[in-house]
């Protein structure tokens, strides 16, 4: 088995300028994930993909290799983390370097451990499965989610009115952290999520998603609460 990691970093943000190289709780926030995959063992490669000059720099000083910029077909807001992926596999290809399983991780993902991503490899491998995906389950059950229609509040899912919480089955949501892929079958659906995809729980304590500067400051806040918990 040969594996690299591969954290998706584009330079552009448009909310929070700068944000993949943003200074969390003392370091890039960057920092974070390169840091996990390493110390995680479970990789041959752990490799930045971006765009960004400065981003490429900052990464290696951390340790991730940046063998190559993204093009411009897979920099702009239009392009997939697919496309992306499929580009990092196709340029290692031409360098004669075939890998049979990735892990694509998010480049602020502060709350990510090595120890997430050796459990999650060592659960793909074990259960043969396509794909591993990072999840956290809503914090309230969805299916007793109001709308609002001509100024009333209406059950989106009249059904579940009056159906007790704990009898709710539980939903689940893509955490931000990272999915991890066998290769081939990637390539076959050009997808990250696969005909056999299990999930990686994660609690929410150790998940926040950082789309503003508000969620920032809630991130941080909450890192230095259970950063002593989270360990490696």
């Amino acid at each position: 088995m040969k594996s690299i990691a591969i954290i998706t970093a584009r330079g552009g943000s448009k909310r929070i300028p700068r944000k993949n190289i943003k200074d969390f709780c003392g370091k890039p926030i960057i920092a974070y994930s390169i840091e996990a995959a390493l110390k995680a063992g479970v990789f041959d490669t752990v490799m930045v993909s971006t765009d960004d000059e400065e981003i490429a720099e900052i990464a290696k000083r951390y340790g991730a290799d940046v063998p190559f910029l993204r093009s411009a077909e897979t920099s702009n807001d239009y392009a997939t983390t697919a496309d992306v992926i499929n580009e990092v596999l196709g340029e290692y290809k031409n360098r004669g370097i075939v890998f049979d399983c990735f892990a694509c991780i998010y480049p602020t993902a502060p709350f990510l451990t090595a120890k997430k991503l050796s459990e999650a490899m060592g659960n793909l491998l074990a259960e043969e499965a396509d794909a591993v995906i990072s999840v956290v389950k809503y914090s309230f059950p969805p299916q007793r989610a109001f709308v609002i229609r001509g100024y009333k509040i209406a059950y989106q899912f009249p059904e579940y009115e009056r159906t007790r919480s704990q009898d709710l089955e539980p939903i689940f949501h893509d955490c931000g952290q990272f999915y991890m892929c066998m290769c081939d079958a990637f390539l076959e659906h050009n997808s990250l999520i696969l005909p056999k995809t299990i999930p990686y729980i994660i609690s929410e304590e150790e998940v926040q998603d950082i789309d503003t500067v508000s969620d920032w400051r809630i991130a941080e806040a909450k890192y230095k609460v259970f950063s002593s918990k989270i360990g490696d």
